[in-house]
C-alpha cells in the first residue's frame, strides 16, 4: 500500500503581509489568513483524511486548528516540519532572503540551518509517516522549505531548481508515499 500525502501551506501570516521571512519565529495568522484557513477546512474536511500533521510553529498550528475545528480528524504537530531556520536572520525582510536561498542549500544560514538540513528532517518525517500511516491519507500543513523538500524527495527535482522559483500558490500538492 502507500500513504497519500497532501501538502498545504500554512495560511497568510502577519509576517507574510509585512514582507518578513519568519523562519523559526512563531508567526501569527492575519485576518485574511484566518479566513483562508477556514477555506482550507472547507476544501479538505471531507477528503477522507485520517490525520493532519503540522509544523509546531504557531502559524501552521493555527491554520490546522481553524481549518479542522470541530472535526474528529487528529491534529498532530511535528517539529521536523518547521520552516528553514534562518538563525540570526529569522525575521529578516523577504527581499534579503530572495535570491540568496541557493547559497544555503548546503551551507547553513548564520546560526541556523541549510535547506539540506530541512530535507533530512522531512525525510525522517516521511519514514515515520510511511511506517505508521500505511494505506492512509495524511494532510501536512507546513512551510515553503518543506514543500521544496517534498518535491525533491518524492519527485526528484533538484533543490537548486526549486529554492529561487517564485511561489505559485495552489490548493494543495498530492504525493503518493510508497510503503516501507
Amino acid at each position: 500500500m502507500a500513504v497519500t500525502l497532501i501538502y498545504e501551506t500554512h495560511s497568510i501570516s502577519t509576517h507574510n503581509e509585512a514582507g518578513i521571512a519568519s523562519g523559526w519565529l512563531p508567526g501569527e495568522l492575519s485576518e485574511r489568513g484566518k479566513t483562508l484557513a477556514a477555506e482550507l477546512g472547507e476544501r479538505r474536511r471531507h477528503d477522507g483524511l485520517d490525520v493532519v500533521f503540522s509544523s509546531n510553529l504557531r502559524r501552521a498550528v493555527q491554520t490546522a486548528q481553524i481549518a479542522f475545528e470541530g472535526s474528529d480528524i487528529p491534529l498532530l504537530q511535528d517539529p521536523r516540519l518547521r520552516e528553514c531556520h534562518y538563525g540570526e536572520l529569522d525575521g529578516m525582510p523577504v527581499s534579503r532572503l530572495e535570491g540568496n536561498r541557493a547559497r544555503h542549500i548546503d551551507h547553513p544560514w548564520p546560526g541556523g540551518q541549510s535547506y539540506q538540513d530541512v530535507v533530512e528532517l522531512t525525510k525522517d518525517f516521511l519514514i515515520d509517516l510511511a511506517e505508521n500511516w500505511d494505506g492512509k491519507k495524511a494532510l501536512v500543513i507546513a512551510h515553503s522549505a518543506n514543500r521544496w523538500a517534498l518535491q525533491h524527495l518524492l519527485t526528484g527535482v533538484p533543490l537548486i531548481d526549486l529554492v529561487d522559483r517564485p511561489f505559485a500558490w495552489q490548493p494543495g500538492w498530492t504525493y503518493e508515499l510508497p510503503s516501507r
